[in-house]
């Protein structure tokens, strides 16, 4: 399980990511937000990993 959930964390951040495109043309500053959430899920679960 410790295994699993760094890799959902990241495919999480990758997903969110598709919203930030997708946001971006409607919404600059809801982008932004799910871009900085994004960025925490991607950052954290590799975080997860190397430690």
């Amino acid at each position: 399980m410790t295994t699993v959930l760094p890799i959902v964390l990241i495919g999480l951040g990758g997903f969110l990511i598709g919203g930030v495109i997708s946001l971006s043309r409607k919404s600059v500053p809801a982008a932004v937000i799910v871009g900085v959430f994004a960025a925490a899920c991607i950052v954290g679960g590799i975080a997860w990993l190397v430690s």
